[in-house]
């Protein structure tokens, strides 16, 4: 769940700065970066595909992920994933159960704040092709993680990511591909908290 909710947030809001980062790829993240930090709100329609050829797996399926500053909400599979910015809701329909967390303060915490702040200490990025339509960057962690790279790739012309390849050390891949990307819609606040009176039955699991 963690991995990929990380990789939606990082479709949302890119990446703000990269010291590391060589001079193509920089601009390139920046001018992405200054015109998705401008939306209001974002609404992305994706499709997720998980690949290991060595252990033959090729998993997918489609999600809807809404976000208002640091609140989201993350509908797939019979799973809604819900933050204010300060509680998580994780909802499984087929058991209709709910688990609450607190939102973690850490480096990998689901907020586009501390993405927003970590990214760029964090990470490396390398342009690796570009043509009429598109850029690919690659990104490489500088500590220890449980994946060796991240593939962002860039509508050149729209100058917003279309898709994030994310590669383990196992030899699979995850993949977000970007269906449809909406902005500036009008979301409650309301929409981003998990209310318990509309869920007749279902068993809390207060995890805090």
């Amino acid at each position: 769940m963690k991995k990929l909710s990380l990789a939606l947030l990082g479709l949302i809001i890119t990446i703000t700065a990269f010291p590391q980062a060589n001079k193509k790829a920089q601009t390139i993240l920046d001018e992405v970066a200054a015109k998705t930090k401008a939306y209001k709100t974002i609404r992305i329609e994706f499709t997720y595909q998980m690949e290991n050829k060595a252990q033959k797996i090729n998993d997918s399926f489609k999600g809807v992920l809404f976000s208002k500053g640091d609140s989201y909400k993350l509908s797939f599979t019979g799973q809604e994933v819900i933050s204010n910015g300060k509680t998580v809701w994780t909802y499984l329909k087929d058991a209709n159960e709910v688990q609450i967390n607190n939102v973690s303060k850490d480096d990998d915490s689901f907020t586009p704040t501390n993405l927003l702040s970590s990214y760029n200490e964090n990470y490396k990025a390398k342009l690796l092709e570009e043509n009429a339509k598109q850029q690919i960057i690659e990104l490489t962690p500088n500590q220890k993680k449980n994946f060796s790279s991240v593939k962002v790739t860039v509508d050149r012309a729209k100058k917003m990511v279309s898709s994030i390849t994310i590669f383990d050390k196992n030899g699979s891949s995850y993949t977000y591909q970007v269906n449809k990307f909406e902005t500036d819609l009008p979301y409650k606040d309301s929409m981003f908290s998990f209310r318990i009176e509309d869920y007749p039955g279902v068993d809390v699991i207060d995890m805090r």
